[in-house]
């Protein structure tokens, strides 16, 4: 009997391991080459946009995530070097600007793989000259070592990457890697980078590295002569024949599978939108953001609420639109609609009852018409109460006082 048993454990144990060694990890499908209408143009009175050649693209209001234009926005596609927003915001996040990176053999495995600005094994650079290379120059070595410098590997990195996805709402983001180097499990969506572009503009270090138009990296000890690099993103290039004036920054991207990627911010009238345009031409990612930014700013207005703002289509007012409350805490977040489309929310300071007060008693001579004096009124059979009292308690002491001499007087006696 016992020996069936055991040859039953041992049967079920081997069938649980057989069933976990078949389990493997399921990624998204991502559909090159699919290309998805413009979703938003089916809301009711919504402004319409034109075409785009971007396979997936999205238009966000970068303050309150409200989404203007929608094109395919949740579809995966491979992001490229875009990635390294999400590289350098957690690097800001996690380490000091001051701080020394040296490069190491696992970081310069990445050397051959695209761009770089030929780093040296044992090469020192700074935190912030590092990412300021990242950003601009795109090199991928210096993205892996700023993952190491971190994270202590670059896959450890990677986790962390995508932990601060989903902490930022991120539902079809998976990185791989710290610069977006080809990878089938390395994949973002549209709406997905706006939300880390977004988040990205917030950090006062992050806005100063990408509104530099050209960088100088200084002689370090292992190259004698400054390096000097120019930006690749043609929105903020004045030369440029994409050139758009209100652009304050962003990141390219560009592989085989990926083809161009861009994601950008711009600002006019106290609006600031990100664009994300995923899966194109160089000419055209850069064609849809002005496409998008110029249908953004010229038909919705910002409304300021009180602990808020909303992005509306022109014309719209706030008694245009509906409301739902969601408890946080001490706070309710209000979030704005209009018609069904989500377009803002505000943020309130729960109202706290004031705690119930009890009746104070009215001594016999309290008159309400002396009230405005100001004066406090004494009542004196309280005060002669209060002295009885004091005087009772006294009395009591000295009286037990007496009672325990006496006690030990006659003690001693008795021996």
């Amino acid at each position: 009997m016992r020996k069936n048993w055991k040859k039953f454990v041992a049967g079920m144990a081997a069938c649980a391991m057989l069933a976990m060694s078949s389990i493997q990890p399921v990624f998204a499908a991502v559909d090159n080459g699919v290309s998805y209408p413009i979703e938003s143009n089916n809301i009711a009175n919504w402004p319409q946009m034109g075409n785009l050649y971007s396979e997936a693209a999205v238009l966000m209001d970068a303050d309150t995530g409200a989404v203007i234009c929608n094109k395919g926005m949740y579809e995966e596609r491979y992001p490229a070097s875009i990635t390294k927003v999400m590289t350098t915001l957690l690097a800001l996040e996690n380490s000091q600007l001051t701080d020394q990176v040296t490069f190491t053999e696992e970081g310069l495995t990445r050397i051959a793989e695209g761009t770089n600005i030929d780093t040296r094994l044992g090469e020192v650079m700074t935190m912030e000259q590092c990412l300021n290379i990242v950003m601009m120059v795109s090199a991928n070595e210096v993205a892996a070592q700023v993952a190491i410098q971190v994270a202590g590997s670059e896959s450890a990195f990677a986790e962390m990457m995508n932990n601060r996805a989903a902490e930022l709402g991120c539902k079809n983001t998976h990185f791989n890697n710290a610069s977006g180097l080809p990878d089938e499990n390395h994949y973002t969506s549209a709406y997905d980078m706006a939300l880390i572009f977004s988040e990205a503009l917030k950090n006062e270090e992050f806005r100063k590295i990408i509104e530099n138009r050209t960088y100088t990296l200084p002689a370090t000890n292992m190259h004698a002569e400054p390096r000097a690099y120019s930006t690749h993103l043609a929105l903020v290039a004045e030369a440029a024949p994409e050139y758009y004036p209100d652009c304050i920054g962003g990141k390219t991207g560009v592989t085989t599978v990926a083809l161009n990627t861009l994601v950008t911010a711009a600002e006019r009238d106290g609006k600031t939108l990100v664009a994300v345009a995923l899966r194109a031409d160089a000419g055209q990612v850069c064609a849809d953001s002005i496409a998008m930014y110029n249908y953004g700013f010229d038909n919705f207005t910002r409304i300021e609420l009180n602990g808020g703002s909303v992005m509306v289509p022109n014309g719209v007012t706030e008694a245009d639109l509906t409301t739902t409350q969601e408890g946080r805490g001490d706070q309710v977040v209000e979030h704005y609609y209009y018609g069904e489309k989500y377009v803002g929310t505000a943020l309130q300071t729960a109202a706290t009852p004031e705690p119930t007060k009890e009746p104070e008693e009215t001594p016999e001579s309290y008159d309400p018409e002396d009230e405005d004096d100001g004066t406090q009124i004494s009542n004196p059979m309280l005060e002669h109460k209060g002295f009885a009292v004091t005087v009772g308690v006294l009395g009591g002491l000295i009286i037990l006082g007496i009672i325990l001499i006496f006690v030990k007087l006659l003690t001693r006696r008795r021996r």
